[in-house]
C-alpha cells in the first residue's frame, strides 16, 4: 500500500488515498468527478457544505485547472506558492463545485512544497482534492500511525512520508477587497498578510 504507483492507480480509480503533504497527512481523491470525492467527505465524517483544496503539482497546473487565475490571482498565487498556504480565489466558471461547499463561485487552491514518493505521486496525476486525513473536527495527523485506523482501512493507498509539521496550511481568503486570513496555520496571520501587502506594493 506504500507504493508511488499504488497511489496513482488508486486515485486514477476513484480511491481516496493517504497523502503526506508540508503541513499534514492528507486524505486525497481524484478532484475531477464528484464520486470520489463525495466518498472523501463520507470517509471523514464531513459535511460537504463544508469546503475542500484543490491540491496542485505546480503553479502552473493549477492554471490548467482554473485557467480564471489569471491576472491579479496569477501574480499572488506565483508569490506564495509552492508554500504551506491554501488560498480562497473567485471562481466564476464554478469549477469543480464538489469541493466548494456552500460557495461554488469560490475556490481554495494549494500548491505545496513535496518531495520523495508523494512529490511523485503528485506529479503523475497532476492534480488532488485534499483535506486533512482525519475525521471531522479529529487531530490533524502528523504521523501516518495518526489517522483513524478505518480512515486507513478504507483507503486504496497510503504513503508514509514520516513525521510532518503538523500544523495545517494557513488559508487566506481573497475574494473580497481585502485579504483576510480564515485560519492562522504554518504561517502565522501576520506574516501572511505582510507578505501579501509586499505582493501589492
Amino acid at each position: 500500500m506504500g507504493s508511488v504507483d499504488d497511489a496513482v492507480t488508486a486515485i486514477r480509480a476513484g480511491q481516496p488515498v493517504i497523502l503526506p503533504t508540508d503541513t499534514v497527512y492528507g486524505l486525497c481523491a481524484s478532484p475531477y468527478r464528484e464520486a470520489p470525492a463525495a466518498r472523501v467527505y463520507e470517509l471523514k465524517g464531513r459535511p460537504e457544505t463544508i469546503p475542500s483544496a484543490l491540491l496542485c503539482a505546480d503553479v502552473d497546473m493549477l492554471f490548467e485547472c482554473v485557467p480564471e487565475l489569471r491576472g491579479r490571482a496569477g501574480v499572488i498565487a506565483r508569490a506564495l506558492l509552492p508554500g504551506p498556504y491554501t488560498l480562497i480565489f473567485q471562481n466564476p466558471a464554478r469549477r469543480y463545485r464538489w469541493l466548494n461547499g456552500l460557495a461554488r463561485d469560490t475556490i481554495g487552491v494549494r500548491v505545496p512544497t513535496l518531495e520523495g514518493a508523494a512529490r511523485e505521486v503528485l506529479d503523475k496525476v497532476g492534480a488532488v482534492m485534499a483535506t486533512s486525513a482525519n475525521r471531522h473536527r479529529g487531530i490533524d495527523p502528523r504521523r501516518l500511525e495518526e489517522v483513524p485506523p478505518e480512515v486507513r482501512a478504507a483507503c486504496g493507498a497510503e504513503i508514509d512520508g514520516g513525521e510532518l509539521p503538523g500544523v495545517p496550511s494557513t488559508v487566506v481568503d481573497l475574494t473580497g477587497p481585502e485579504p483576510r486570513v480564515v485560519r492562522a496555520g504554518a504561517v502565522p496571520a501576520g506574516e501572511a498578510l505582510r507578505r501579501l501587502s509586499a505582493i501589492a506594493a
